[in-house]
């Protein structure tokens, strides 16, 4: 695979993620499904046939 090919690959599958976790985190919000007036996410990021682990952590005020 050359590297641009590689990178629209990556980006696609970037987006895709964004796209969906954003519509999931709202939708949580909006039904009143969160305990306390912060949200703390994690997001991992881990590869099935590679050595990928990593993380990413905020937290997000709701009041």
């Amino acid at each position: 695979m050359d590297e641009d090919s590689f990178n629209i690959a990556v980006r696609k599958f970037l987006k895709e993620v964004g796209v969906t976790s954003q519509r999931e985190i709202e939708r949580i919000v909006r039904e009143n499904k969160v305990d306390g007036r912060e949200l703390k996410l994690r997001m991992t990021l881990t590869a099935e046939n590679a050595p990928l682990r990593h993380v990413v952590e905020t937290t997000i005020d709701l009041s």
